[in-house]
């Protein structure tokens, strides 16, 4: 029989039923709410409905609606969130004393730091530096990087720190936005003027714009370094061979730049043609420091498309510190695939401290310790690093755990929760609005109070003990997104029956061995596809446990016989988990039963591994790390590391990694053909 989706109404009573003690009503959980908030329950169960039109008219910007309908939400629980999107909607014309009203009305909740960041992020954009200076340090998130580059601007303008680690930081800012923001270019902008922000790292902002494909961004880093150029950005990216070929020379270093920018851009597209025009044409014109980062970005661009000239083409820089870490990272898994363990330790070593303390790079720094003949001292440094992160918490760190000699095995669970931590947790009014919201189809909603809740209402976000017993109520009301990320946040003290939780678990094993799957193989991929939210739609149209699409799903309908499927049947539970392991077997068979390629079709479809298992034999690790898509990439990994953790929980047996990922390469010509058809 299935259970009640998590996404339903209050009215799902047997979901709430697992939890007597836990409010379930609007009245129950306005009692846990601080005295300092008064909430009274709706005056029918019509004030649910209030809520999610709400939340539609807040994403349509429906001013209008907005106002009308926040009255009927007055006393339900979720009013703040009500509050917070009328004021919002409206935020950029609200006087201050609106929003002074509100920071009062809703103060400690997430709502209340959510609208103070925003109105941060407006004071900043229309430069009241004095009014941002007095609400800034009341922010409680702190995890804005936009608001963060308009407080360091603050700092920056009062002197209330030095310069030179101000520029430090928004140098780091800037360089890690995803896309252009006000925050980080203004701060910038100022640093430059004041010089204290180098011509080369303006430059090397618009570098990295150019290489991720947000012109906008690179324009804007122009025109702080060069405005008398910044009009021939949009020329060069839309067409930047032609603008690379018009031009004979670049004297000066404004030209050299864009020519720079215009070879950047021409490699995401063709690498081997920049390479040939820098070569031919451009090297001689440039700096060594440009034509380095340049052919950094032609082999990483190689490397994607797994080109056997990416390695010529990284060969080329001769000095590894002109790359960054991305550069550096695809320059390592590059050598990896070659096999040159010098260049990986090479590579490594040339990354920011911070990347190296990554577990990928601890990982193969390592094994490049110990690739050809170690001394007695690298034996000892790669032990060290081994050290340093061997566990089960994930990929890499299984496999260092298994490359010490050791078995994978689960840490002993922590003490049990008492009584008090359990109740603890029911009262906190943040967790009972974010599972109230998730229950009537908030769940964006939902998630973010309960992030705030877990990790950022106090400082440091709060204690393993407190949450456990989070993640616990989480489970307890079968929320299991919650009860897993939560649960993995903890230090010290690590639950892993929170953290691989096995809802559905008759239906699950019984399915999965009727078809010769291994429950644990489809237990890791359940767990990085939906996190067992059992309505879960992906932006593509997957949906369901296991994520399957519609076409998919017709496909393997037709293909295991299964008599009557309508699409809309992929939503029940019974049934996705059918068409969704049934498809997972009919890829693990297409690909000889490699779990890693299984697991990266399911993710990717079939033709891309196909193409990928190409090339030299490899190691599974190698050439998961090799996998052009960051999220594919990351998706194998984490399935792999996620099945051998279940696999420990199932079996109560120590487990092995490395033995569920073998070797890949190209196809066995004895092997039978690949089903062409699956999709």
């Amino acid at each position: 029989m299935q259970l009640p989706k998590i996404l339903t109404p209050f009215a799902a009573t047997a979901l709430l039923a697992c939890t007597a003690p836990l409010a379930s009503t609007p009245t129950q959980v306005a009692s846990a709410l601080p005295t300092s908030v008064p909430v009274q329950a709706p005056a029918s169960a019509s004030g649910d409905e209030v809520l999610r039109e709400m939340q539609q008219a807040f994403r349509k910007n429906d001013r209008k609606k907005l106002t009308l309908l926040l009255p009927a939400a007055r006393g339900h629980v979720l009013e703040p969130w009500a509050a917070y999107w009328e004021l919002r909607a409206r935020l950029d014309e609200a006087s201050a004393d609106d929003i002074s009203a509100f920071l009062q009305r809703w103060a400690g909740t997430y709502q209340e730091d959510r609208l103070r960041n925003d109105w941060l992020l407006l004071l900043g954009q229309r430069r009241n530096w004095t009014r941002f200076a007095q609400e800034h340090p009341h922010y409680r998130m702190s995890d804005d990087r936009e608001v963060r580059c308009y407080a360091l601007t603050v700092d920056l303008l009062r002197n209330n720190k030095p310069a030179a680690a101000i520029a430090d930081e928004v140098r780091r800012h800037w360089h890690n936005a995803r896309d252009a923001d006000d925050g980080c270019t203004y701060a910038a902008s100022e640093l430059f003027a004041m010089r204290q922000l180098p011509a080369l790292d303006v430059w090397r902002e618009a570098r990295l714009s150019m290489e991720a494909n947000r012109p906008r961004a690179v324009r804007n880093a122009v025109i702080i370094v060069a405005p008398e150029v910044a009009g021939q950005i949009n020329a060069l990216h839309e067409k930047p061979a032609q603008f690379l070929h018009s031009r004979a020379t670049a004297a000066g270093r404004p030209r050299q730049e864009l020519v720079v920018l215009a070879l950047i851009r021409l490699a995401t597209t063709n690498p081997d043609s920049a390479a040939e025009i820098l070569e031919n044409k451009w090297s001689v014109h440039l700096s060594p420091e440009e034509r380095h980062w340049v052919w950094g970005v032609i082999g990483k661009q190689a490397a994607f498309k797994l080109s056997p000239l990416a390695q010529g083409y990284f060969d080329k820089v001769e000095r590894d510190a002109h790359l960054h870490d991305d550069l550096l990272g695809w320059k390592a898994r590059t050598a990896l695939r070659t096999g040159q363990w010098k260049t990986v330790r090479q590579a490594i070593d040339a990354m920011s401290d911070e990347a190296r303390q990554d577990s990928t790079w601890v990982y193969w720094k390592a094994r490049a310790l110990l690739a050809s003949k170690p001394s007695e001292a690298e034996r000892t440094q790669a032990r060290t690093l081994l050290e340093s992160i061997a566990s089960p918490r994930g990929f890499y760190e299984q496999l260092a755990t298994e490359e010490l000699g050791r078995s994978i095995t689960l840490p002993p669970a922590p003490q049990p929760l008492t009584p008090e931590e359990k109740a603890a947790a029911r009262a906190n009014p943040g967790l009972q609005r974010a599972l109230y919201a998730i229950q009537i189809g908030l769940r964006p909603e939902g998630t973010r109070e309960w992030n705030y809740s877990t990790n950022l209402h106090t400082p440091g976000g709060m204690s393993d003990r407190e949450l456990l017993a989070a993640a616990d109520l989480a489970c307890q009301r079968q929320v299991w997104d919650r009860c897993i990320n939560t649960s993995e946040r903890t230090r010290s003290l690590m639950d892993y029956t929170q953290r691989y939780p096995m809802p559905f678990q008759s239906a699950v094993v019984a399915r999965s061995q009727g078809i010769g799957l291994d429950p644990a193989y489809v237990y890791g991929l359940i767990r990085q596809e939906s996190r067992f939210i059992m309505d879960a739609r992906s932006g593509v149209g997957a949906s369901g446990l296991m994520q399957v699409m519609p076409a998919t799903a017709r496909w393997t309908a037709k293909k295991i016989g299964l008599q009557g499927f309508t699409p809309e049947q992929i939503n029940d539970r019974d049934t996705n988990i059918t068409i969704g392991t049934a498809y997972l077997k009919l890829a693990l068979d297409d690909f000889a039963g490699s779990m890693p390629m299984a697991a990266a079709a399911y993710n990717a479809g079939p033709g891309r591994p196909r193409n990928w298992r190409n090339g030299p034999v490899l190691d599974a690790a190698i050439w998961a790390e090799n996998v052009p898509f960051t999220e594919t990439r990351d998706y194998v990994k984490k399935v792999l590391a996620n099945t051998t953790n279940y696999a420990a929980l199932l079996t109560g047996q120590p487990q092995s990694l490395k033995s569920r990922l073998g070797t890949v390469g190209p196809r066995d010509s004895a092997q039978a053909l690949p089903n062409k058809d699956l999709p």
